[in-house]
């Protein structure tokens, strides 16, 4: 894990966009992180009904999410919002 890129616990559900968000820092900058609901169905295996059951498996998957999160930052692949989205798929 690369000691440059810091995850401060701190997370939040987002009804607009059905994701959890959270942030990295990097070299001082704040990047907004999101993995949405069916990302976190992807990993998990489980259908999400509630906001509380999203925010209970990003928990449970944090580190794997960190780390997806930082090979995101490290290769700079930003949405046009600036922010990282984590795209989880089965392959």
């Amino acid at each position: 894990m690369n000691q440059s890129i810091l995850f401060p616990d701190v997370q939040h559900w987002d009804d607009i966009r059905q994701s959890v968000r959270f942030s990295a820092q990097q070299s001082g900058a704040l990047i907004e992180c999101g993995i949405s609901k069916q990302g976190l169905e992807t990993l998990s295996g489980q259908m999400i009904v509630s906001a509380q059951q999203a925010m209970q498996i990003f928990v449970e998957f944090r580190f794997d999410i960190e780390e997806l999160a930082e090979e995101l930052i490290e290769d700079e692949l930003f949405s046009d919002e600036g922010t990282i989205e984590i795209n989880v798929s089965l392959a």
